[in-house]
């Protein structure tokens, strides 16, 4: 099958994202608008098939100089397999705007193996990390 990258914002399907992150572990029950705004202010990567639907995305939060974060990676079931997720990931990667990052991040339940194969590493010092979660925000209708 042909699949075309984007990082078009404008291309970005935000009804597929929302519905997928909305039954994410990471993000269940967020709200559209939340998705919408995340979106809107963070470089994001779409994958699309043939027809123009969407098949996957990623998105990086960052200041183009320092650091990055990576976050809501996924490829919809019926096209896992084809690499989908490591294009994304290199073309990332390969981005002009995220050239001499100092540090990248990410939370990953289940993903390690793909990361380790792109050169991503557990953080050496986990007692140094720290974080404020709210994990119930999305649930509770704090939004």
């Amino acid at each position: 099958m042909t699949y075309r990258l984007s990082f078009e914002l404008a291309d970005q399907q935000i009804e597929i994202v929302h519905a997928f992150l909305e039954g994410s572990y990471w993000a269940q029950g967020i709200p559209r608008h939340i998705v919408e705004r995340s979106i809107a202010n963070s470089l994001c990567v779409g994958v699309f098939d043939a027809e123009g639907d969407q098949v996957a995305f990623a998105r990086v939060v960052t200041d183009r100089a320092t650091m990055a974060y990576l976050a809501d990676v996924f490829v919809l079931p019926a096209h896992r397999g084809q690499g989908l997720a490591r294009r994304m990931l290199e073309a990332l990667d390969a981005h002009p705007d995220l050239q001499g990052l100092r540090r990248w991040l990410l939370f990953t339940r289940d993903m390690q193996p793909l990361y380790a194969q792109l050169g991503w590493s557990p953080i050496p010092h986990p007692e140094r990390c720290m974080e404020k979660h709210d994990a119930d925000l999305y649930t509770r209708g704090g939004l």
